[in-house]
């Protein structure tokens, strides 16, 4: 009786993982719990809003932090960014095209080349200097280059793509 019991313990334990793996392998993202700070739209396959993938703040730190500091043309001295990958956000949405449409709080827009997520460290930036980025200091979120670690990036044409206040991505 007692080997009975254990063979089937160890069913269900072996069940419940291969269950839970395949749950984590369909890339679910969770429910945001907070403010919703980004919407991704498009060719994405992991969803949790109908065909959208929607982002609070902890969602987006729980797909890992990092750090950049450059100077900018628009703060003073060389702050330190943090906040997520581009390609980070890119795999947890299952993204696949060639360009993303970033669009902001006031309507701006600009196309970032997804080989550009891929290739080198974009930044999502949350927070400058440690603290969260409010809208009129640019947030809640902040794509940012690492122009001088990448001097190619500094030019006219990829300082069009510094987008604050992203709200939104479209992938195509």
């Amino acid at each position: 009786m007692k080997t009975r019991i254990y063979v089937l313990g160890r069913l269900v334990v072996g069940l419940s993982l291969m269950v839970l793996a395949n749950a984590a392998g369909a890339g679910d993202l969770g429910r945001p719990a907070g403010k919703v700070i980004l919407t991704i739209s498009g060719n994405i396959e992991h969803t949790n809003a109908g065909e959208r993938a929607e982002f609070d703040r902890t969602m987006l730190e729980a797909l890992g932090m990092s750090e950049l500091t450059v100077e900018t043309a628009w703060t003073d001295g060389r702050p330190t960014f943090s906040g997520v990958l581009g390609s980070r956000i890119l795999d947890a949405v299952g993204a696949h095209g060639d360009e993303i449409v970033a669009r902001a709080i006031n309507d701006y827009q600009v196309t970032i080349p997804i080989s550009d997520l891929r290739r080198y460290p974009i930044l999502f930036a949350l927070k400058q200097d440690g603290r969260y980025m409010r809208v009129r200091d640019k947030g809640p979120i902040w794509v940012v280059y690492p122009r001088e670690t990448h001097p190619e990036l500094d030019n006219e044409e990829t300082k069009q793509k510094w987008i604050w206040q992203l709200s939104s991505i479209h992938i195509r």
